[in-house]
């Protein structure tokens, strides 16, 4: 069984408050980008490396090969993974990948979707997206940053 210390969306990624505020409080010494697009895009993987803390490792896989390749993990490895989109985040579930929680940090706003919390904005996919990962037993938390208390999930579904 894969040490996942937390599964967190953030359509930036890796940046600032991913690096630094995250990874240290929850310990993390692997930081893994699940995204199609990214997996594919070295001068992007080459950004976000230079956000990344020292102590932690990289690594940026398509969501396929996180599905396949996530239960090879050693328990050494305390990994944070990191997703664009609730989508990613049902696949990954669907997929087997034993996410039992999942912080929602930022989701921008964008054509077609509402703001409903602080930094997250979600559109009629994405809410359906949360339900179906509520229903699979994932316990959902809105928060920014750790210092920062919990935002109300029942947001998400107005």
């Amino acid at each position: 069984m894969p040490n996942i210390v937390l599964t967190r969306i953030d359509n930036r990624l890796i940046h600032g408050q991913v690096a630094t505020q995250w990874c240290g409080s929850i310990g993390a010494n692997l930081i893994l980008v699940a995204n199609d697009d990214v997996a594919g895009n070295t001068f992007r993987q080459g950004l976000m490396d230079m956000a990344a803390p020292s102590y932690a490792q990289t690594r940026y896989w398509t969501l396929q090969k996180t599905i396949d390749t996530i239960q090879k993990a050693s328990d050494a490895q305390k990994i944070f993974i990191v997703c664009e989109s609730p989508k990613d985040v049902l696949t990954l579930v669907e997929g087997g990948v034993p996410i039992k929680k999942l912080n929602i940090g930022n989701m921008h706003m964008a054509d077609g979707k509402r703001q409903v919390a602080t930094t997250v904005a979600v559109d009629d996919a994405d809410v359906a997206a949360f339900k179906k990962l509520q229903e699979l037993g994932v316990e959902l938390e809105i928060r920014k940053v750790p210092q920062e208390g919990t935002e109300d999930v029942s947001k998400l579904f107005k």
